[in-house]
């Protein structure tokens, strides 16, 4: 299918944004008035760089308060709309967006509406241009799409048709079902956005709050499919105001624009019951299907100097497994959980947390999804008769690899030599999940890009309290908890010298005794206050014995009905620490309401000797 984007979703100049729409692989734009009337470009040298960069101009928006008025405001309407029209010629645009009158002033009427709407199409056909009548959600009346039909189908003008738009429809909650009651030429454009589920005025939630689809939680792909079987012929196109994307790399936010359509369509084609389109339309896109990763694979720490990182793993019980035999590369582990150190190219570095390797079905398959999906390639050099691993880089540099799925030992274990033996019956049994840390301007690319590359779900998203502001947390999985990821955004007043640490959480058959081992082998586990074990007794009615021992060894506790969680954390060492969980029963959960409480230890140990 066609792709589209609305100049606003992207910062710079106008230049600037055809630039990147055409790099990113839109097929065309939609023009945001105020884009152009700031711009140093004529509207012919606009519509000439579209036409080198392979770009349509698909849409000129928005034309406010034209139906629903007096007819003296009216007599306004038509001139102005005149001069639109003219301007668009000059574009090359021949479709402009109406949008529902949101003015105190308007009248409710729906013939009223109906016959300015009809006027004004006899003036836009006579230029050769459409109208596409959008219900505004905060619009004075006309704030429902079936509603605006009514009024379209009312003024019976070839030249005016509806405009149907995923965040006035979905914000509303209107059901989008009625759609398909359309006729498919009657829907002149489409345009899509996402969002976050916000309780605040709607007006304020469109016009700062948008997101890509698949980072929000609109349920855009049966939206799309209602759509398509009405029979809607045009472009996916996206509209998203969003305060960050203005702020942000336009070329990156194209991509990541670009991306979130890719992953849309796909959804809209694995629909259980995919549109029927109509004749000669293209359908949507299908990406190399793959399962969900079957297991983490591995973990790697990249340092100049990983020898603190030895120390840890040695104490949380970790067996070493040799060194790679052609890079100064690192094995421990421990059960299924196995972690690298990298002191390759690492000049500088603290401790980092660097890749992820997952077990897949396919790797090449998911390697291919990922390459369709704009993921950048990794490319390691590796030497003969050693495993060569399908990789690529996410939104904050860690670098992902695809592995088949192995079962209690990788393939590539074999290239480290001079190891240890494990012991048998490991307390660590795997990696229960990986704390990836990203930046504020990036969060929403790293939620869509983890969970579309690698066909996870993601969950809601939660603000946890910090010394310096608050966290914002998401859960990427697998639907059988085997594969967790947990994407954080850290408060810009972060002020570890190492910025926001990352982490890795390993699974326990018995968290208690690996931390009273790890102790009696020298670790220093993240020092909790008294208060909270305090609390924890007024909550949970614990044995004293089973307190004294809980805060002896620095563990966190939480209980729900479905079953208990039981945990600790290392010490951070550079930009990483560890966490040793042990989950009971059905517990599903991450500790939640001991985050708060993990993230004042950290700063604590953080801060500079004598500051409060």
């Amino acid at each position: 299918m066609r792709t589209s984007i609305a100049t606003v979703c992207l910062s710079g100049a106008l230049p600037e944004k055809l630039h990147a729409a055409a790099a990113a692989g839109f097929d065309g734009v939609e023009i945001f008035e105020p884009d152009l009337v700031a711009s140093a470009e004529s509207p012919e040298e606009v519509a000439a760089l579209a036409r080198r960069l392979g770009l349509t101009l698909d849409l000129y928006q928005p034309f406010r308060d034209a139906e629903g008025v007096t007819e003296e405001l009216f007599a306004d309407v038509l001139h102005r709309a005149a001069s639109k029209f003219r301007l668009m010629g000059r574009l090359g645009i021949d479709t402009m967006l109406v949008c529902s009158n949101v003015g105190s002033a308007t009248v409710d009427d729906d013939e009223v509406s109906a016959d300015q709407l009809r006027r004004l199409g006899d003036l836009a056909q006579s230029h050769g241009m459409r109208l596409a009548f959008e219900a505004l959600a905060w619009g004075r009346f006309v704030d429902d799409y079936r509603r605006a039909w009514r009024i379209v189908d009312l003024a019976d003008h070839p030249a005016v048709g509806v405009c149907l738009d995923s965040f006035h429809i979905l914000s509303r909650g209107h059901d989008p079902a009625a759609i398909e009651g359309i006729p498919g030429e009657k829907i002149f454009y489409l345009q899509l956005a996402d969002a976050p589920a916000l309780s605040m005025d709607v007006l304020s939630w469109s016009r700062h709050h948008r997101l890509f689809p698949g980072e929000g939680s609109f349920g855009l792909a049966s939206f799309v499919g209602h759509v398509l079987r009405a029979g809607y012929t045009g472009p996916l196109s996206l509209e998203v105001f969003n305060d960050t994307f203005r702020q942000t790399d336009v070329h990156r936010t194209a991509q990541q624009a670009q991306r979130s359509l890719t992953w849309l369509e796909d959804q809209v084609a694995g629909l259980a019951a995919p549109p029927v389109l109509a004749p000669g339309a293209d359908g949507p896109r299908r990406l190399p299907p793959v399962a969900a990763p079957a297991a983490l694979d591995f973990v790697e720490v990249k340092a100049e100097d990983a020898s603190e990182i030895d120390a840890v793993l040695r104490q949380l019980g970790f067996a070493f497994r040799g060194r790679h035999r052609t890079k100064p590369v690192r094995l421990w582990t421990q059960g299924r959980a196995r972690i690298i150190l990298n002191e390759q190219q690492a000049r500088d570095w603290v401790p980092t947390l660097a890749a992820v390797g997952f077990e897949v079905t396919d790797p090449e398959a998911s390697a291919r999804r990922a390459a369709e999906l704009q993921a950048p390639t990794v490319v390691r050099r590796t030497h003969a008769h050693e495993q060569e691993l399908p990789a690529f880089r996410g939104p904050d540099g860690t670098e992902v690899f695809l592995a088949g799925v192995a079962g209690d030992d990788a393939a590539w274990v074999g290239e480290f030599e001079h190891g240890e033996t494990p012991a048998g019956d490991p307390l660590v049994t795997d990696i229960d999940h990986v704390n990836l840390t990203h930046s504020w301007q990036h969060y929403d690319e790293a939620v869509l890009f983890y969970s579309s590359v690698l066909a996870l779900s993601s969950g809601s998203s939660q603000d946890v309290a910090a010394p310096t502001g608050l966290v914002r947390s998401q859960v990427i999985r697998s639907a059988d908890g085997a594969v967790r990821l947990a994407l954080n955004v850290a408060p810009p007043a972060f002020d570890h010298p190492q910025g926001y640490p990352q982490h890795v959480a390993f699974s326990a058959t018995d968290a208690m005794t690996v931390a009273r081992r790890a102790r009696g082998r020298g670790l220093r586990p993240l020092p909790i206050p008294a208060n909270y074990y305090d609390d924890l007794q007024a909550r949970f009615r614990l044995p004293d014995q089973e307190l004294a021992q809980m805060q002896e060894l620095g563990i966190l506790y939480d209980r729900h009905a479905a079953g208990e969680f039981v945990h600790f954390y290392t010490e951070t060492v550079g930009g990483v620490f560890f966490e040793v969980v042990q989950r009971r029963g059905g517990y599903d959960g991450y500790g939640a309401p001991n985050a708060p409480v993990r993230l004042a230890a950290q700063h604590q140990r953080s801060a500079p000797s004598g500051r409060h």
